[in-house]
């Protein structure tokens, strides 16, 4: 049986505290820009001690305005300081792994993948070597791709057992211009997490698992082999519960 982590925002822990040691939750927890202007080491032990039942963790680091294959050297600058500031915290809370977006729009670079391509290089590699270094894994998550080559291209370049692909259900159904089949082929050797919520193609509504039109059966069909983390990114508590009934049916047949 499969046990989930759940998205859950940094500034929503204390909220949800009884809850997460009641139900024994496994979190992903999401930083965001503002976030990191106020955290200090008070607001970490107070994480601490939340999460003192020791539930597995990852992280979602900051995305909006975050652009890791930026033309312009400030930009980037930025947002390393951005990353480097969520592996400082990571140092300290030791998530497995930490979920970011890679900044990559077609449109934006003009067509152009190198370009985003040569940058993006020089802001993950040194990134992933301090990540290997405090033991936590990078992973980039499909937003705005209409199909896989421009993640399959980051991974062939990075070349690194420790940086790998966050797959997410509910962007390929609002984006994808290609079969489901496709994008396993392309990434399915890099997926080391998945992102599960469903939507029905009109918004990025974060449904329950089950509840909008995106083929889950299919999906871990294709990924029967696949052992890798499954974050719920369904946002309410009665949404979270039904992510999971799904999904433990779903996982079941799989197995079947």
């Amino acid at each position: 049986m499969i046990s989930p982590h759940v998205h859950i925002p940094f500034n929503k822990l204390a909220e949800h505290a009884s809850l997460l040691r009641k139900r024994q939750l496994n979190l992903e927890i999401y930083f965001s820009g503002n976030d990191l202007d106020t955290i200090g080491s008070n607001d970490i032990r107070r994480a601490e001690e939340i999460l003192d039942y020791a539930p597995s963790l990852s992280f979602h680091a900051p995305f909006m305005d975050i652009s890791p294959g930026a033309v312009d050297s400030f930009v980037r600058e930025a947002t390393m300081k951005r990353l480097n500031h969520i592996l400082d915290i990571a140092g300290l809370l030791k998530p497995k792994i930490i979920v970011c977006h890679s900044g990559y729009e077609k449109w934006r670079y003009a067509l152009k993948m190198d370009w985003w391509l040569d940058q993006s290089l020089l802001t993950w590699q040194p990134l992933n070597s301090r990540a290997e270094e405090i033991g936590v894994k990078l992973a980039i998550e499909n937003i705005f791709e209409d199909e896989p080559s421009n993640l399959k291209v980051l991974m062939e370049n990075m070349r690194s057992g420790n940086f790998g692909i966050c797959f997410d259900t509910g962007h390929f159904n609002l984006f994808s211009k290609v079969r489901m089949e496709n994008w396993m082929e392309a990434l399915n050797p890099y997926i080391i997490e998945l992102h599960l919520h469903d939507n029905d193609k009109t918004s990025d509504q974060h449904l329950p698992v089950g509840e909008g039109t995106f083929d889950f059966k299919k999906f871990f069909f294709l990924l029967r082999n696949k052992d890798c983390i499954h974050t719920i990114e369904a946002h309410t508590p009665d949404k979270v519960m039904r992510s999971m009934v799904n999904i433990d049916s779903l996982t079941r047949i799989r197995s079947d």
